[in-house]
């Protein structure tokens, strides 16, 4: 009856199993466990804030020139770009994603033209 109530956003039967099987055990946590392995270390505020300054700076920069001059890694810098700074490739230059708002405008400018 709840899942009907609330579709999507009712806890399925088996996920309550689960925390009350973790609570029956002593867990009083929802929160995931620490998990092992090698944290992040590229993608951080500070080399999120470098690549930033270096891409205001020259806008014509690739990826490529991004990881060579600040010595992090083709992939960071590409999750940094897109992801951090919703910024994606239009020509020759990177901008930031427009609103439709913004592309509207610019779409009238340039029928003006």
């Amino acid at each position: 009856m709840i899942q009907e109530a609330f579709k999507e956003e009712a806890l399925s039967r088996t996920q309550v199993y689960e925390w009350f099987r973790r609570f029956r055990e002593g867990r009083m946590s929802l929160e995931d466990d620490p998990r092992s392995g090698r944290p992040s270390t590229s993608h951080t505020d500070e080399n999120v804030d470098l690549i930033r300054q270096t891409i205001n700076q020259d806008r014509r920069m690739t990826i490529d020139m991004l990881s060579e001059n600040t010595g992090i890694s083709w992939s960071a810098c590409q999750r940094i770009l897109t992801d951090d700074l919703k910024m994606r490739r239009i020509i020759a230059n990177s901008f930031p994603d427009c609103s439709q708002m913004s592309k509207n405008k610019l779409v009238f400018l340039c029928v003006r033209i």
